[in-house]
């Protein structure tokens, strides 16, 4: 079936969460949203009313049964978030109600909604574009206040207007270079070729700027990968506890008391983090500590952020160095904690690192010195600001335009490609049909990020993962 088709059928879902509450809301969208809602709607014709007005009533069975009391919503197309005449019936949070109105409705000429279909009826409709509309998936699923911000900013435009700036600058030389084809015989130029440079230079440098932004508008999204990692005994565990605020993992004088990993998640300023202990470093002592090392050498490697944690008593600064270059891969954000502080306070990063050829080795500096007793809690909210703060890096503004949706990053990964072989023509002094093409092809990939490009399968891929009524 066709998706003209479908936006013909009037569909209609349960909007809030399935299960026992105080109210449920019933969601009915299409055009004949009207004609189903006054079958079993008794107490107004909700037709005649105002669009953006709630009317009481019941609901009835075709025999005149009253199933509940409710609360009509009116919102008549095309100002409704579908585009489309919606009606949503508010009723008491009965899994029994909700399911005998949904299939009195079903009976009275609507059918089940699909996963996104309201939003997706809202994209078709030109209420949304494609990235508006995977933002409010991306709203509902937000659990944190830096997830809600990025989403919010993507559901109100701020990616869609930079992309679409982009898109509308190409548009206007690639007219000029296809005008310049219908003239091919003339030997006539209407696109400035340094301009067209200069372009290519501006957009590739914002759509790098865009891809650069994803690595930590993702790891906000699916939350900051921030992994405990150190020696036996060190206090990984105690460190881990602190930080949660909880005794979540056992803590004991025995070494090497962890042999799994344990993850908790705890949000810092509205950005999520999941902290992972791990078991200790160290050659293994049996084959269960073996596949626990493993483990944590998995999620090392993984980590966004590594907390290095190490005991100023016991470990000396050869150990540490060795640690750091052994176990720890290059190019990771190392935060080195530096435990029990309270039984030797004087300890210092330049101990420890004393020249500059050991810090680039390692790749450390002092400002990755946080000195704690995870025991008496001492300096945890500085760690917790500095843990904040390297996730951060660069992306202090959060009111900037950061990716976070994977699709749009791989998007931007071929526009940036299509913007290297425009500038390596133009260098080389290409026909304008040869830069064309590779112009059309920038131009189709941004707009397949906005949706003015689209194809059936993905737009299935992208609803397909939304709850049922929404």
């Amino acid at each position: 079936m066709s998706t003209e088709h479908k936006m013909q059928e009037t569909i209609v879902a349960l909007a809030t969460p399935p299960g026992i509450g105080a109210i449920g809301v019933i969601r009915l969208s299409g055009s004949g949203a009207f004609q189903v809602a006054n079958r079993v709607f008794k107490g107004k014709n909700l037709t005649s009313q105002e669009s953006h007005t709630i009317h009481f009533g019941t609901i009835r069975t075709e025999d005149g049964q009253i199933l509940d009391e409710v609360l009509a919503f009116i919102f008549k197309g095309p100002n409704s978030y579908t585009g489309e005449d919606i009606i949503e019936f508010s009723c008491h949070g009965s899994p029994y109600i909700i399911d005998q109105i949904l299939q009195l409705m079903i009976r009275n000429g609507a059918r089940f909604a699909k996963p996104g279909e309201f939003t997706m009826r809202a994209y078709l409709n030109g209420k949304l574009d494609l990235s508006q509309a995977e933002a409010v998936g991306d709203l509902i699923a937000a659990t944190s206040a830096g997830e809600h911000q990025f989403a919010m900013q993507q559901m109100r435009g701020g990616i869609s207007k930079e992309i679409s700036g982009l898109r509308q600058q190409l548009l206007d030389f690639a007219s000029l270079i296809e005008l310049e084809l219908d003239f091919g015989e003339e030997d006539v130029a209407f696109a400035d070729r340094k301009a067209l440079s200069n372009l290519v230079d501006q957009i590739h440098g914002l759509v790098q700027k865009l891809i650069d932004s994803f690595s930590f508008g993702n790891a906000v999204k699916q939350g900051i990968n921030t992994v405990i990692a150190g020696r036996p005994n060190a206090g990984k565990s105690t460190l881990l506890n602190a930080l949660l605020n909880e005794s979540r993992a056992i803590v004991s004088d025995i070494a090497g008391t962890t042999r799994d990993t344990i993850e908790e998640e705890m949000v810092i300023d509205g950005i999520r983090f999941r902290f992972i202990d791990t078991a200790g470093l160290r050659d293994a002592q049996d084959s269960i500590e073996a596949i626990g090392i493993e483990k944590t050498l998995e999620k090392v490697a993984q980590a966004a952020i590594l907390l290095y944690v190490f005991d100023v008593i016991q470990t000396s600064p050869q150990q540490v160095q060795e640690d750091i270059e052994k176990w720890m891969n290059s190019g990771k954000h190392i935060l080195l904690i530096a435990n029990k502080m309270d039984l030797n306070p004087y300890t210092t990063f330049e101990q420890y690192f004393p020249d500059e050829a050991i810090q680039e080795r390692c790749n450390l500096s002092a400002k990755s010195w946080i000195p704690i007793s995870a025991k008496n809690e001492m300096n945890i909210s500085h760690l917790k600001s500095s843990i904040l703060k390297t996730a951060l890096g660069e992306h202090v503004n959060m009111d900037g335009t950061v990716i976070t949706n994977a699709r749009h990053y791989e998007s931007l990964i071929k526009v940036r490609e299509n913007m290297e072989a425009v500038a390596l023509g133009l260098a080389e002094g290409i026909t304008g049909d040869f830069l064309a093409m590779d112009i059309r092809a920038a131009i189709h990939w941004l707009g397949e990020i906005t949706g003015e490009i689209s194809t059936d399968d993905l737009l299935g891929n992208i609803f397909g993962r939304f709850c049922i009524g929404k």
